[in-house]
């Protein structure tokens, strides 16, 4: 497999910081990659370097097989789609306009949405199942549906390579299965995806691999099966889980407490 993005002993951080480093990863198009670790582990700021916001410390990014440094902010925008945890914006734009403005990096300064660019973003809202609320107002969509559109937004660039920094952040359970189902169906179109989670059942649910921080460090990567168990569970958030599969012929997974969390008092009968 031939990798659209590929990290080489990235190292990345703030002066005088390295948040992490010696991370080697390689995503095919087609492909998700799951990433997973602690609050304050270093995810965020690994996809803010991978998209340019930060300069590396140490190591190379490319994108198919060409580094990424000295890449200005268009191309890396036509390479690169992202999609932010949470839309924030508290403009009344409809949701055909946020979608559309993804085509903001095949544009030049001045220049307005042709009808190509309209057809674009009309499709990447058919793709991802939200056409019937192109005309509605921003502010007045579901927190589902808005990520949703902040995706078809970064469909719309027409990127190779997809980074969601958890996107089903403050989703309820309906709206999470949908997302991660969206997210599954663009790597069958052929994008490279990179998605960050708190949630280890959602690897399972949608990802090719999974790459396990831990300590600013790679601590695993490779199929969910292999890397999310016990073991890892335990070194990486502290806590003692088991692996169960569920579902048909157990090709799911959750994880479950091996002991119910108390804090020593109990229920009056």
């Amino acid at each position: 497999m031939s990798a659209r993005l590929a990290l080489d002993a990235l190292a990345v951080g703030y002066r005088g910081r390295r948040v992490c480093d010696g991370i080697t990863l390689a995503v095919g198009a087609g492909e998700v990659l799951c990433l997973l670790g602690p609050n304050g582990g270093g995810k965020t700021t690994l996809f803010k370097t991978v998209l340019g916001l930060l300069a590396p410390l140490a190591g190379t990014i490319s994108v198919d097989g060409a580094p990424t440094v000295g890449w200005g902010a268009r191309r890396r925008a036509r390479a690169l789609g992202y999609v932010p945890q949470s839309g924030s914006a508290q403009f009344g734009f409809t949701i055909a306009e946020m979608v559309l403005m993804g085509r903001t990096a095949h544009l030049g300064p001045f220049a307005a949405p042709a009808r190509a660019d309209r057809r674009i973003a009309d499709d990447a809202l058919e793709t991802l199942g939200i056409a019937h609320l192109a005309a509605r107002d921003w502010l007045r969509v579901s927190g589902g549906e808005r990520q949703l559109a902040l995706i078809a937004r970064a469909l719309a660039q027409q990127p190779a390579i997809l980074i969601l920094d958890e996107p089903t952040a403050s989703l309820d359970f309906g709206n999470q299965l949908r997302v991660l189902d969206q997210v599954r169906g663009l790597a069958g179109r052929g994008l490279a995806v990179v998605m960050s989670t708190h949630h280890p059942e959602q690897a399972f649910a949608c990802a090719d691999r999974v790459a396990m921080l831990h300590d600013g460090r790679l601590l695993a990567v490779g199929p969910p099966a292999a890397v999310i168990t016990p073991a890892a569970m335990r070194t990486v958030y502290g806590v003692d889980v088991e692996v169960l599969p569920v579902g048909e012929h157990g090709r799911m997974r959750v994880c479950v407490p091996r002991a119910a969390p108390h804090d020593g008092s109990r229920p009056r009968s």
